[in-house]
């Protein structure tokens, strides 16, 4: 059958593809598999529990959920009645919460645990589309549960009705309102119809490679589009769905899921390989030498046009260290999809020399959100660079370096607000993007950098941030770093340092370790932080050099409210934060 709105994806994963494990997630330390027939009964039995509630075509219907199965079966159920899922992150504040409630005019709620209905607790009675229409997936005491509802629909089965419903929903129909970051003002509302989502699906699914038992495991957030429009891809191929617990506990499920693909962010990647090196350093005598000069030969990796030599060389690398690093991840992984944020292009040839190829991908909530990947196919892959151009979209580079886009893959607009839908889209329809960039003369798109987050200096040069901070961030003793200087006399930055490498520098170095705040601050510390800015501000030119820095005493992340939940850097909340030390940097 013909898939053109997003609950056509269960028939058609139930024609082609009659899995046992459609959908996996953790409960009590086992995990619990939904065979797609489950799947379809329970994502029924909730159309069914919604209708008898009277929720019918355009009402808005929120979750506020780490990522479960149940999510799918309410995703699945809320579209089955063209009604509008509006995914909400679970980590964003109380007054957001009560902006997109209100704003959205939400009719209900679902919610997954205590933690997170505690966050809207006190806005509850606040929201007065919501009439108290709270729902959890844990039973808990005082609240509705999802289980009263999937009661409550086998209990009022109404086949027939609910296909005619489905026969009235148009592919060009509202699926999804989602809310963006809002790093400044109020967040704004994103809205997809299925024909967006399901363009971006069908755009993609070519490039990846699928077996009759692929496996994928789920740790980004539902609530993003990236991971969201990939699971619907999932669901297309007929790949099975592990969700992860935590991110704590990614390594731990990849050991046990063994998945065939993975979907994440750099930092994610970033992450596992600062672990890698950390395991070398352990290492003595020749196992260490050996392992580090695996490490060379895969830093020297190329898609091709390699010497004989190099390829004898990697043939060995493989056999004794990088076949362990890939085990260490699974060992099943034959395509690692990476999104939300530049990837280093070091960390890339790495990844591919272990035999995880990594295709890197580039677009925005508003484009639904694909608008270029790496694929497997000729030029398809170029370290560096964002892949070729998805079919059925165009782009275009603006005389200021600008990157547009239009085509399939372009939302409706902003919700209830038409006045920043026309300040993002133009009159000839297409979307700026807010990213700089150019096209490569074999087709791939390039970003270099983030229009807003591009500054000038007091001397009339600009300079691109990102491209400083990707490259510092290549040093195992930075976990993040951001760079700054708006009409100032040169570049500063915060340096968040990898306090797990630096407490094994400081072993290594016979320097005892007491707390982040006292080491950042320890003699021998600071002398190699010297070193280390020292060393990759050669890369740059003079008006782009770190000049002036300070190491931060924690580690920056999402519930401290430095990262996203992509963890990419909220640059407006570190600059409000840290307003006072900002300035004293240029004093």
């Amino acid at each position: 059958m013909e898939v053109t709105r997003i609950f056509d994806l269960l028939p058609h994963y139930a024609t082609h593809f009659p899995k046992e494990d459609a959908l996996c997630g953790k409960e009590n330390g086992v995990w619990i598999h939904y065979s797609i027939d489950q799947y379809i009964q329970k994502v029924n039995n909730i159309s069914y529990g919604l209708m008898q509630l009277g929720i019918k075509k355009g009402d808005r219907i929120a979750s506020i959920s780490n990522n479960r199965p149940e999510w799918n079966f309410l995703d699945m159920a809320i579209h089955q009645l063209g009604a509008v899922h509006v995914a909400i992150y679970p980590t964003i504040s109380e007054s957001d919460y009560q902006y997109i409630l209100n704003h959205a005019q939400v009719k209900m709620v679902f919610v997954s645990g205590w933690e997170l209905l505690r966050k809207i607790e006190n806005i509850i009675s606040e929201t007065p589309d919501l009439a108290g229409n709270v729902y959890t997936f844990r039973n808990l005491r005082g609240y509705k549960h999802l289980n009263e509802l999937i009661e409550l629909g086998m209990a009022n089965p109404s086949q027939q009705y609910l296909n005619d419903i489905k026969d009235r929903i148009s592919p060009d129909d509202l699926a999804t309102i989602i809310y963006t970051s809002g790093t400044t003002g109020n967040p704004k509302g994103v809205m997809l119809t299925h024909s967006n989502l399901l363009n971006n699906v069908k755009a993609v699914t070519p490039i990846v490679p699928v077996q009759e038992n692929s496996r994928v495991l789920s740790y980004l957030p539902l609530c993003h589009i990236y991971e969201r429009m990939m699971i619907y891809t999932w669901h297309y191929l007929g790949i099975s769905i592990y969700y992860a617990e935590s991110l704590a506990t990614i390594a731990e499920n990849l050991k046990e899921v063994r998945p065939d693909i993975f979907t994440t962010v750099p930092r994610l990647l970033e992450k596992f390989y600062d672990k890698i090196i950390a395991t070398g350093r352990k290492q003595k005598g020749i196992k260490k030498r050996i392992y580090f000069w695996a490490n060379d030969i895969a830093n020297k990796f190329e898609l091709e046009n390699t010497s004989l030599l190099y390829r004898i060389q990697l043939k060995w690398a493989r056999k004794l260290v990088l076949s362990k690093w890939k085990a260490a991840l699974g060992g099943k992984l034959n395509v690692v999809v990476s999104g939300g944020a530049a990837i280093q292009p070091r960390l890339s040839r790495i990844f591919w020399a272990t035999e995880i190829p990594v295709l890197e991908g580039y677009g925005l909530t508003e484009t639904s959100p694909v608008i270029a990947v790496s694929t497997f196919f000729k030029n398809g892959t170029k370290f560096g660079t964002v892949g070729p151009i998805l079919p059925g979209i165009e782009v275009k580079i603006a005389e200021d370096g600008e990157i547009l886009t239009r085509g399939h893959c372009l939302m409706k607009g902003y919700y209830e607000a038409p006045e920043l839908t026309k300040e993002a889209i133009d009159e000839e329809g297409w979307f700026h993007t807010g990213d700089i960039g150019h096209i490569e003369p074999e087709g791939q798109l390039k970003i270099t950098g983030r229009k807003k987050e591009m500054f000038k200096t007091a001397f009339g040069k600009y300079v691109v941030p990102t491209i400083i901070e990707n490259k510092f961030n290549e040093h195992p003793l930075i976990d993040n770093i951001m760079v700054f200087g708006e009409n100032k006399p040169y570049a500063a930055a915060f340096i968040v340092p990898n306090f797990t490498d630096l407490r094994s520098w400081c072993a290594k170095k016979g320097i005892p370790y007491t707390t982040n705040e006292e080491m950042i601050k320890h003699p021998a510390v600071v002398e190699k932080y010297k070193k280390v800015v020292n060393q990759y501000n050669r890369y740059f030119g003079e008006t782009e050099q770190v000049r002036r820095y300070i190491l931060m005493d924690y580690e920056w992340s999402i519930q401290t409210g430095e990262l996203t939940p992509t963890l990419k850097i909220r640059r407006n909340f570190v600059s409000k934060k840290f307003a006072d030390t900002m300035e004293k940097l240029f004093s």
